[in-house]
């Protein structure tokens, strides 16, 4: 028993080293946050030109371009200036465009430096090699950080558009208008959401703290390894003009597959009655649970959120992140207290008489 512990606590620490390596992520691949009660999209590109493809993202926060024509795309500025140009050589940026400046900040906060003109011949800085770019166009989405929309602050207890907007751009000759939205949605009630969080942390608490045996806990291991995999099934793509496409993809499925892994592990000890080493195993996967949990806790109180297919599962795996790496930590400690083996008898024990 003793060296299958020890075999276990070597596991463990490979667990933690890899994931340690890996990094934590999010559910918001390549983003900033998980979840927003605005929301923002397009809805018609005129005309629609085939190889070029226009997103909003980070819930309208940035818009993408992808050009994949061999002929450039040319986006303007606030004051119709030259801004972008977005083509097979890459992505080149007019440096004499407030625009430049301007977009690099979620809520415009920039120095303009004294040599932008937008009356001036454009002098051109390569950016990218390749022929996509994301920017936080201030047309797409809020821009008044800590304040709501009037409409919504007057009303706040239903959904709202709060603008139409409309990005223009050229390809080649052709002038084309991205056209789409902005809303706002109400969050959910919280008289619904936290009751249902403390139900599951004290799920895992009780697995550990009450149950006569550790296949409760084990049971709530499977659970969470589940809600890992759920997680990055639900976990969006990164986008196209992210730095590292793989590597992101990567840092989403690592922390996941090394869950289940734990999970897995846990379970079979606490099922061959190894309740001590079952509770080692519930407390990393706890923590395992919460790094992946705890980027998109705002999701908790968000009435969107970034999700690949239904937003409902993508809520419920986060739920089961956070509330089940709380619980089983805590008991996972509590596991390994109660059904740890007692110290074999030495020598120098006192024998029983009789």
């Amino acid at each position: 028993m003793r060296r299958a512990a020890a075999r276990s606590l070597v596991l463990l620490a490979g667990i933690v080293a890899v994931l340690a390596l890996a990094g934590p992520a999010g559910a918001h691949v390549g983003g900033d946050v998980a979840g927003s009660d605005f929301d923002g999209r397009v809805t018609s590109v005129t005309p629609e030109v085939p190889g070029v493809t226009v997103r909003v993202l980070q819930f309208g926060d940035e818009f993408e371009v992808v050009n994949t024509t061999g002929t450039e795309v040319a986006v303007p500025g606030y004051s119709d200036e030259p801004y972008l140009r977005i083509g097979p050589d890459g992505v080149w940026r007019n440096s004499r465009s407030p625009a430049t400046y301007l977009n690099l900040d979620r809520y415009g906060r920039a120095d303009i430096p004294d040599s932008v003109d937008v009356d001036a011949e454009p002098e051109w800085v390569q950016v990218s090699t390749e022929p996509r770019y994301v920017w936080h166009d201030h047309r797409t989405h809020w821009m008044s950080e800590g304040q709501l929309p009037p409409a919504v602050a007057a009303d706040p207890d239903r959904e709202h558009l709060v603008a139409d907007w409309v990005v223009p751009m050229t390809h080649g000759g052709t002038t084309v208008e991205v056209a789409g939205e902005l809303t706002w949605a109400p969050p959910p009630s919280p008289w619904v959401v936290w009751p249902a969080h403390l139900a599951v942390v004290a799920l895992g608490l009780a697995a550990g703290l009450l149950a006569r045996d550790a296949r409760p806990l084990g049971a709530a291991m499977l659970l969470g390894g589940a809600a890992a995999l759920l997680h990055a099934l639900t976990t969006p793509e990164p986008p196209a003009s992210v730095g590292s496409y793989g590597g992101a993809l990567a840092s989403a499925l690592l922390p996941a597959l090394t869950a289940v892994l734990a999970a897995a592990l846990g379970a079979w000890a606490a099922w061959r009655g190894r309740g001590a080493m079952a509770g080692l195993f519930a407390v990393v996967l706890g923590w395992l649970l919460l790094v992946q949990g705890l980027p998109d806790v705002d999701v908790m109180w968000s009435a969107h959120l970034l999700a690949a297919g239904p937003e409902g599962l993508a809520r419920v795996a986060v739920g089961l992140l956070l509330g089940l790496g709380a619980g089983l930590v805590g008991g996972g400690i509590a596991a390994v207290r109660r059904f740890r083996d007692p110290s074999p008898r030495t020598a120098a024990d006192p024998q029983p008489v009789g």
